[in-house]
């Protein structure tokens, strides 16, 4: 299994850009600056800001200090605002603590005072924060909601000096529920601030303590801010502004993992009783963000080698080394890639044969480098995947639960089998997959048939028939190419272990045992059988409908309908069950022309409802010539 989770190890050529953004931090000489990293869901933002931060450790010339902050985990439990300058805070702290020897008492006194300065901020916004709840009706502070009853009088017009006083006594329980909870002192070694009684003024005194502490200290504070874009817009908005108003210093750089569609979404939420043109949207953004960078989409040379350092990471028989060397090479060939140099199962199992013991690629190891290159086009081009690191991981977790229940259970699947139907599942159109899994639920042997003229067709079969919506999309084009061919291999054992996604349903959950004697009497038949027809007449009406529903499935499968052993089957149906006869005949008015033999028409003419097909054949105008006049003859004698 792969982990979900970010990483530092870089197996794409992420780093080189993770290095420009570490240039331009370092290159900021203490000026303040902020970065954005943009990039849909599971393109690898974490990742990136985890490559940011050893791109940066790298710079010995330069003391950075970082504060890690999840917004995400904040939301409903705690003002983010708050709790960004709290974590910074605390990290500058611990900063000054750790060289408390070579500080000034000023630069001490300063650091010391930054957690003061955030409690009283903690609690000033606790006071600010009651009319707002109240009048707002958002979430209320848990002080707050144990008194709403005692203000109803503010809120229904009718105030009286009662309700004055248990309004006044709701704030003074509200300011001593804030005070208990950052506590009554302050930690050891941090002065409670002596001043700043207002918001303004407190804020501009954390300010310029931060600022004096990360000047004396003589470090860069680099805060990066993950998983912004999962928050509501009121805490992604409050903490880009609290970044800009509040903590946007010199000596600090702020890195900021976000889709940037989906900020953009919160500011327009933001600002919902205001008139914002996209002109307006893409401002404020750029105030907030200076440094964009969006992470790389990949492309098929990219997900090919993302593909094989996964299978390479997960290879028991090869040690750490040998797996960092590997990774090391398919970075620097990517970065050659401008010039037409290929990560594939060629390059990368040379790379292990050169790598101390130098042994050969382990089999397994490469029967999945092949498959690697044979899925990866897919996995980049399809619209449901695009080549997102997260989604391919999951692809793969799937694949190897899949392959495991199969040990388990001993149930034998073929593992590219299992692949190609893992892809069709995931991104292929829905119905299209539902038409693959009944026509495995109604075959007897499990095969899907009727892709055999459409693999034919895709793979450059000019006289198999034309392909229809959806097979002829691209998705469905390049899946039908993709090796091996389903048509002749029996999909039962894989859809059997992928049946958390879908059920199986086999002839023996819908028919009794005596239905399914008679369906297997009916797929037997080579002529007609009085005998047969007496069993079916035993059956109850709906089995009837069950079995006729199966016969015509194995009825499409035919290509050429001059008498076909099936014929048989729906004859012997027709002729017991009047629905089952309508069926038949519905069936029949979506035979292509081309297929209509003249042999078939003195079966037809025999039988009423074969009247009826004949009637319908007859005015078609693209029989073939044996077929038109001998249903032309047929209906004449019938006159």
């Amino acid at each position: 299994m792969w982990s979900d989770n970010e990483t530092i190890r870089d197996l794409v050529n992420f780093s080189h850009v993770a290095d420009i953004a570490a240039e331009r931090i370092v290159g900021a000489k203490g000026e303040p600056l902020s970065v954005g990293i943009s990039g849909d869901w599971g393109v690898g933002k974490s990742s990136m800001m985890k490559l940011l931060r050893t791109s940066l450790s790298k710079h010995e010339d330069v003391e950075f200090r970082f504060v890690e902050f999840n917004a995400w985990l904040y939301q409903n439990y705690d003002d983010a605002r708050a709790a960004l300058m709290e974590a910074i805070a605390a990290a500058v702290v611990e900063q000054a603590v750790a060289k408390k020897d070579s500080l000034s008492e000023t630069a001490l006194k300063h650091a010391r005072s930054l957690l003061g300065r955030v409690k009283k901020l903690r609690l000033l916004g606790l006071i600010g924060s009651t009319a707002i709840d109240i009048y707002s009706g958002g979430h209320f502070t848990p002080f707050l909601a144990a008194g709403v009853g005692t203000v109803g009088g503010l809120l229904d017009g009718d105030v009286t000096g009662d309700d004055m006083e248990k309004a006044r006594k709701l704030a003074t329980d509200t300011y001593q529920g804030g005070k208990k909870l950052v506590g009554d002192k302050a930690p050891e070694k941090v002065s409670e601030p002596e001043e700043a009684d207002t918001p303004r003024k407190a804020i501009q005194a954390f300010r310029d303590d931060l600022e004096a502490t990360l000047a004396e200290l003589g470090v860069t504070l680099v805060v990066l801010i993950d998983d912004l874009d999962r928050c509501l817009p009121k805490t992604a908005i409050a903490t880009l502004e609290s970044m800009r108003l509040f903590l946007f210093l010199k000596h600090t750089a702020f890195v900021i993992a976000a889709d940037e569609g989906m900020i953009r979404q919160a500011v327009r939420s933001h600002f919902e009783n205001a008139t914002l043109d996209d002109d307006l949207v893409t401002n404020y953004f750029d105030k907030l963000i200076q440094l964009p960078i969006r992470v790389p989409a990949l492309g098929t040379q990219e997900v090919r080698a993302y593909l094989m350092m996964l299978f390479v990471d997960a290879d028991p028989d090869l040690d750490g080394s040998v797996k960092d060397t590997i990774r090391e090479a398919v970075c620097k060939r990517l970065a050659q890639s401008w010039t037409g140099a290929r990560v594939d199962k060629a390059f990368v199992s040379e790379e292990i044969k050169n790598c101390p013991p130098k042994a050969e690629c382990p089999p397994g190891l490469l029967n999945r480098l092949a498959l690697a290159e044979r899925i990866a086009p897919i996995l980049t081009t399809s619209p449901k995947i695009r080549g997102n690191p997260r989604l391919i991981k999951r692809f793969l977790n799937t694949l190897s639960m899949r392959s495991s229940m199969a040990r388990i259970q001993s149930v034998t699947v073929d593992e590219e089998v299992l692949v190609k139907l893992l892809l069709f599942e995931r991104c292929g159109d829905k119905d299209a997959y539902a038409e693959l899994l009944r026509a495995v639920n109604e075959s007897e042997d499990g095969y899907a048939a009727f892709l055999g003229d459409m693999e034919r067709r895709a793979r450059g079969d000019n006289t198999a028939p034309e392909l229809e919506k959806p097979w002829n999309e691209a998705f469905h084009m390049n899946w039908l190419r993709l090796d091996p061919p389903l048509a002749d291999k029996d999909l039962r054992g894989a859809l059997y272990v992928g049946r958390e996604s879908h059920p199986i349903i086999s002839r023996a959950d819908e028919l009794s045992s005596e239905a399914m004697e008679v369906l297997d009497m009916l797929l037997k038949l080579n002529s007609a059988s009085p005998i047969v027809v007496d069993e079916i007449a035993k059956l109850s009406n709906p089995e009837i409908g069950r079995i006729t529903d199966k016969i015509i499935v194995r009825a499409r499968n035919e290509t050429a309908w001059g008498t076909p052993p099936i014929l048989n089957a729906l004859q012997a149906l027709a002729a017991v069950s009047s629905p089952s006869a309508r069926v038949v005949v519905a069936f029949f008015s979506e035979v292509p022309s081309s297929q209509i033999k003249a042999s078939i028409v003195p079966r037809l003419a025999a039988i009423a409802w074969g009247q009826e097909v004949l009637t319908a054949f007859h005015k078609r105008g693209d029989l073939a010539g044996p077929a038109k006049n001998a249903v032309t003859k047929s209906l004449k004698g019938h006159k």
